[in-house]
């Protein structure tokens, strides 16, 4: 079949020629700060985590005279729309959604094709207040993204691979949709030595990843194809990560670099802990990264065979876990050897059962039942005489469950109250292990007019 094509649009200076330099992974398209540096359309052949695509660039969207210049790059941009299979519709997170925008939504509407919403420069978490502003746009969620440092790829990937035409089943890249379902995507990471490789070999029944007593001998991040259970996987062992101050080798720069990738593409992150020497600093930075890239954590405790008073010891690690990562409360302690073959089942299940809350969807009615009844149980404190009220919660996302509040004065909440309502979301809701995101939105409840 012939290639789909996606068509990346937007008013002028929100990022598409970034993105489209991202996806094709080559400067092909010119990048600056001023707008308007793309004029002509360009095209890009691009091989994305399975998928196969065309994408085109367009020039920034502006009412324009159909006769100037402006008027013309705005008739190629709207060919692309009409001739794409899918579009990603840009705004910039930091403007928030702008009367500009507004007409062009209405136009990628009209098109009547699959429409992927970007929230693009919301990198390290930066404006997240105008990527649910983009909601107003009623294109769907949108995927707050940063094209400069590559964060949300992982949800863009998901959602291309929902709207685009499905492979040829003569792909090699087809299993994605062969009988036995789409492969879960696992990342193995851990410090160096704690026997990543050793586990994945034991996992494969092969040695099929070099291992050695050597810290270090991971260099590349290696994708593996793996069935458990009748469930496809894809495993990807990384290199060690250590602290940025330890590393000089510019190979090993470039394999931690991977490493931190592999952790974006994936869905459940195994967390391999060495059970000699467990809860070193640098786990616990690990296990921070995965979970503020929102990723489903499960923790592997390797080399427990050669631990001595193995119950007492687990249990004191799981209430180190609790103490250490409240971030992750709940999360899944799995006690194993790669090296014996002792534990990889219920590894596994660990793995599913993340994965599968980290994909959860909570009915709204449900969510503010319980709203209710926790801001009655604790209410949210006043600011200068006037309380905080939270009028109304919704889930805008899985894959972490992330969770939107309504109400009056919600920038002044304590961090102290929305620990406990995230607390309460993880418990009431059974999420437990997985990242929970909440947005705390100073908004009228378009339910409760009083």
């Amino acid at each position: 079949m012939d290639m789909p094509t996606v068509a990346i649009v937007g008013r002028p200076n929100v990022g598409k020629s970034t993105l489209f330099n991202r996806l094709v992974g080559k400067k092909l398209a010119l990048v600056d700060d001023r707008p308007g540096v793309t004029r002509d359309r360009r095209e890009g052949d691009v091989a994305f985590g399975g998928l196969h695509f065309r994408v085109i660039d367009t020039a920034g969207l502006e009412e324009s005279d159909a006769a100037t210049l402006m008027g013309r790059m705005r008739m190629q941009t709207e060919a692309a729309i009409l001739a794409a299979d899918a579009v990603l519709f840009v705004i910039d997170a930091r403007a928030g959604v702008l009367p500009a925008d507004q007409p062009f939504a209405e136009l990628v509407r009209r098109a009547g094709c699959p429409v992927i919403l970007i929230a693009n420069k919301a990198e390290g978490g930066t404006g997240l207040a105008g990527a649910y502003e983009a909601f107003t746009l009623g294109l769907g969620d949108p995927i707050p993204f940063s094209a400069e440092h590559g964060e949300g790829l992982g949800e863009l990937h998901e959602a291309l691979k929902g709207v685009l035409p499905k492979p040829d089943p003569e792909d090699d890249d087809a299993d994605e949709d062969a009988p036995g379902g789409r492969s879960l995507k696992v990342a193995i990471v851990g410090r160096p030595n704690a026997g990543k490789s050793t586990l994945i070999n034991r996992m494969l029944g092969e040695d099929r990843l070099l291992v050695g007593p050597e810290a270090g001998i991971t260099r590349d991040s290696i994708s593996l194809d793996w069935e458990w259970r009748g469930r496809k996987i894809k495993l990807h062992d990384t290199a060690g990560m250590r602290r940025r101050a330890r590393i000089d080798d510019k190979l090993e720069k470039l394999a931690v670099s991977d490493g931190l990738r592999a952790v974006r593409f994936a869905e459940v992150v195994v967390v391999l802990l060495d059970a000699t020497i467990p809860f070193e600093k640098q786990d616990l930075t690990i296990i921070d990264l995965v979970e503020s890239e929102g990723r489903a954590v499960v923790i592997g405790l390797n080399k427990w065979d050669l631990v001595a008073d193995q119950p007492g010891l687990l249990k004191q690690l799981r209430e180190d876990c609790t103490r250490l990562l409240p971030q992750v409360r709940g999360v899944a302690v799995v006690p194993l050897s790669g090296l014996a073959g002792e534990g990889l089942d219920k590894l596994m299940q660990a793995v599913v059962q993340a994965s599968e809350v980290w994909d959860k969807r909570i009915s709204t009615s449900r969510i503010n039942d319980w709203l209710s009844e926790a801001t009655s149980r604790n209410p949210p404190p006043a600011v200068s005489g006037r309380r905080i009220k939270i009028r109304y919660a919704t889930q805008v996302k899985s894959r972490p469950p992330h969770f939107a509040l309504f109400g009056n004065q919600l920038n002044a909440l304590p961090k102290s109250y929305t620990r406990y309502l995230v607390n309460g979301l993880r418990e009431t809701f059974e999420l437990p292990g997985t990242p929970i995101r909440l947005s705390l939105r100073t908004s009228e409840n378009p339910f409760d007019k009083g």
